[in-house]
């Protein structure tokens, strides 16, 4: 694992961010749109902007024999990354509370590392563990506001169970990407033709656009679903829209872009410590939208969570 450059920070940084505005930006989108059609219109509309941007991956025969000869890793990684993690989480929105799902969510590093040891032969090792540690402790502190006590006040409901389902997903997807099967390794990867007429591997626009395909596959079907099993019409306003155009462009292109060039320099397990600086984020915008001052307790939060990547980090 190569060591954490500043650029690599940022690129693991902006991701949280972006993911963070997400979680706001759904909490209040999902009374209006069904949260499963909600992912599906999300993600349907990304697929447009890669069709113009990776559109080399799907153009010509080869290339579409290409994937089809991928298309269970491509399958599983579209159902991990883009059918279920997104829709989960709106899910959960609808019936848990911020600090539940903001608590769930922060689970991820332990389960980068349970998923590691069951499926990829990866044994934690004692930084990580440590790291894990005092990232959780961090987020502990935000969704506490400084008081232990507050957290043994939490109580969980079905919504958290969706959110719970969703870190273990995202953990999945991290892995995916970063222990590929070996047609999806090296000079093993498919190939285009890039602008200058020469052959080159996958860029990260046209990996994604491959996920999205079938992604939306596995997201269109679940809000078919919904449409069936619990019907409601979507209440459309310019808010509404304005949602859809964020969450299209900041946590989906371009969050997902940077996560999946970042983790597969970085590894899954030190990358998921940087997703714990999302309920953090969390916690400073909604700060920031309901006009409060931030407290002492963000900086101690922010302390612990750094430091927990940076003991993971080390070699």
């Amino acid at each position: 694992m190569p060591a954490l450059s500043p650029r690599l920070v940022l690129m693991l940084t902006l991701p949280p961010l972006l993911w963070a505005g997400n979680a706001v930006v759904g909490r209040m989108t999902v009374p209006h749109v069904p949260p499963l059609l909600l992912n599906a219109i999300r993600w349907a509309l990304v697929l447009l902007v890669l069709l113009v941007i990776g559109h080399r991956a799907i153009a010509g025969a080869r290339n579409r024999a290409d994937i089809a000869a991928r298309w269970p890793y491509l399958a599983l990684v579209g159902l991990l990354g883009v059918g279920a993690y997104n829709a989960l989480q709106y899910v959960a929105l609808t019936t848990s509370t911020p600090i539940n799902v903001t608590l769930i969510a922060a689970s991820m590093p332990l389960w980068m590392l349970l998923i590691g040891a069951l499926f990829f032969a990866e044994r934690p090792q004692r930084g990580q563990m440590i790291g894990a540690a005092l990232s959780l402790a961090g987020v502990a502190v935000v969704l506490g506001r400084g008081d232990p006590l507050a957290l043994a006040q939490v109580h969980f409901v079905q919504g958290d169970l969706f959110m719970l389902a969703a870190a273990a997903s995202w953990s999945g997807y991290s892995w995916l990407l970063v222990r590929p099967p070996a047609s999806m390794r090296g000079a093993a990867r498919p190939q285009v033709t890039g602008a200058d007429g020469q052959p080159r591997t996958w860029e990260w626009h046209e990996f994604l656009l491959v996920q999205t395909l079938f992604g939306l596959l596995w997201a269109g079907g679940a809000a078919g679903v919904e449409a069936l099993a619990w019907p409601r019409q979507p209440e459309w306003s310019i808010g509404v829209f304005a949602a859809i155009a964020y969450i299209v462009i900041g946590p989906s292109l371009v969050a997902y872009g940077l996560w999946g060039r970042a983790v597969a320099a970085v590894g899954p397990t030190t990358a998921g410590l940087f997703v714990n600086l999302t309920p953090l984020f969390a916690a400073l915008l909604s700060t920031a939208l309901l006009g409060e001052a931030p407290h002492l307790y963000h900086a101690a939060a922010f302390v612990l969570i750094v430091a927990g990547i940076v003991v993971s980090s080390k070699r």
